[in-house]
């Protein structure tokens, strides 16, 4: 790819090392835990295949909690999908209901229908086909439990309330990103056997670049510093998260712990995601 370097230098696995533990930091649901146990270089290895895309890409995402959808997820797809339009790809988001009907005016998505359970294989496969996507990113999408069922961090089960993204992946002849921060979603089963330390009902379905974070939004702006690196252009400078958030909550949003309509992401104010993007400025700026 033209806007990639030949050789990837040692600075680039260093960077993508410091933001990896970076996003685990905090360590809010036991992700520091696990992140040691995933190959080193994910973030760069993600960024790579974000880089290399000019053609469709599905990013799956929003979470249920109670009748609406929760902050986190739908601000990192968005930022996600700013990325991919700045690099020249096909961004498309893939959600169900109420999500799905609060973007669709804005940016360009697919539907996905909620608890619609008899024919999901034929489902997905019908509209990989269509799509023919070049890359699949599941950020914060509820992952499919041993009982090929979902669960919510409180172990309740929110089936009733899903639209699955699962088979997606699954059936993907293309690469795959996972982003999770608690172990029940798409993407956790790659550390199924680890997730069994945790107080979480985990997901079984894998990728094969999983992303851990404290936040899972916040793994998106981890993957735009790394491209930023790889691309030599400053495409985090203009983060703006909580412009994002402001929008998703004049849509109904709420907060996935508090659940209340606040501009926070998973309990925490917009100064905390802010102050990460700082830290990854730093870090970006240090190699460049």
């Amino acid at each position: 790819m033209d806007t990639l370097p030949q050789n990837l230098n040692q600075n680039h696995l260093a960077l993508s090392q410091h933001i990896e533990r970076l996003l685990v930091r905090k360590n809010l649901r036991g992700m520091a835990q696990l992140q040691p146990l995933l190959k080193p270089g994910y973030i760069l290895r993600a960024a790579q295949l974000i880089v290399q895309c000019r053609g469709a890409v599905l990013i799956g995402t929003g979470f249920p909690v109670l009748d609406t959808f929760e902050t986190d997820g739908p601000v990192g797809a968005i930022a996600l999908y700013q990325l991919l339009q700045q690099l020249g790809a096909k961004p498309i988001i893939v959600c169900g209901d109420p999500l799905f009907s609060q973007l669709e005016a804005d940016y360009h998505c697919y539907q996905l229908e909620v608890n619609q359970y008899q024919a999901l294989t034929d489902i997905a496969q019908h509209a990989l086909t269509h799509l023919a996507p070049e890359l699949i990113i599941a950020i914060e999408r509820p992952g499919f439990n041993a009982a090929q069922r979902y669960s919510n961090m409180r172990g309740e089960d929110i089936s009733e309330r899903c639209a699955s993204f699962d088979h997606f992946l699954n059936l993907a002849t293309c690469p795959t990103i996972g982003i999770g921060d608690g172990g029940n979603e798409i993407g956790m089963g790659n550390l199924k056997q680890a997730l069994a330390q945790l107080d979480i009902i985990p997901s079984i379905t894998e990728c094969d670049e999983l992303i851990v974070a404290d936040v899972s939004n916040w793994a998106a702006w981890g993957l735009i510093a790394m491209v930023s690196a790889l691309t030599k252009q400053d495409l985090l400078a203009k983060a703006d998260p909580l412009s994002i958030l402001q929008y998703l909550s004049a849509k109904g949003s709420v907060d996935g712990v508090t659940r209340l309509n606040t501009l926070t992401e998973d309990g925490l104010a917009p100064s905390e995601g802010l102050s990460l993007i700082n830290n990854l400025l730093a870090l970006y700026q240090g190699v460049n």
